[in-house]
C-alpha cells in the first residue's frame, strides 16, 4: 500500500481516501474535482494592513525630509533626518522581517475557501473544505494520483 498523504484528518492511500473518520475505498471513487468559494475579503484587508505596516516607515522617512527641506533648507537639520530615518530603519528590520513572514504565510493559506469533491458510488461528496491553500493543493493532488495509478490512462495515438 503506498500512502500519498497523510496528516491528522486526512489519510489518502493507494486502497482508499480516509477524512475524518470516513473512508471512501478507491474502488469506488469514479470521479475528482475542485470547487474555489469566493474571495475573503478579511483576509484581503489584512494583506493590505500588512502592506501599510511595511511602507508606512518609508513613508514618514520621506515625508520627514521633505518637511526638514521646506521648513529649514538647512543641510545641517536634512542630514540628521536622514539620520535617525537610518537608524529607525535599522532598529525596524526586525520587525519587518516578521511582517514579511505573516504576509508570504497569508498567500500560504490563501484567500478563500477551497473544497475537494469525489463521486463516490455515484453520488457527489465533499471530501474536504479548507482556506489552507497549500494543504488544499496537496491533498487534492494525492487523490488525482491516487487515482492515476488505480486507472492509468492509455498511452495517446498520433
Amino acid at each position: 500500500m503506498v500512502t500519498y498523504y497523510d496528516d491528522r484528518s486526512v489519510l489518502v492511500t493507494s486502497t482508499a481516501v480516509t477524512v475524518d473518520d470516513h473512508t471512501y475505498p478507491l474502488a469506488e471513487i469514479s470521479e475528482v474535482w475542485h470547487h474555489r468559494g469566493s474571495l475573503s475579503w478579511r483576509v484581503l484587508a489584512g494583506r493590505g494592513a500588512l502592506g501599510a505596516a511595511m511602507i508606512g516607515p518609508l513613508v514618514a522617512a520621506v515625508l520627514g525630509i521633505a518637511l526638514a527641506v521646506w521648513l529649514d533648507g538647512s543641510a545641517t537639520v536634512t542630514v540628521a533626518v536622514i539620520g535617525v530615518s537610518i537608524l529607525i530603519g535599522l532598529a525596524a528590520a526586525p520587525i519587518a522581517d516578521q511582517l514579511f513572514e505573516y504576509f508570504d504565510r497569508s498567500y500560504a493559506r490563501g484567500s478563500r475557501q477551497r473544497e475537494v469533491w469525489i463521486r463516490w458510488r455515484g453520488h457527489p461528496v465533499r471530501l474536504l473544505r479548507t482556506p489552507d491553500a497549500l494543504r488544499f493543493g496537496q491533498i487534492y493532488r494525492a487523490v488525482q494520483r491516487a487515482m492515476e495509478a488505480r486507472h492509468p490512462t492509455p498511452p495517446r495515438r498520433p
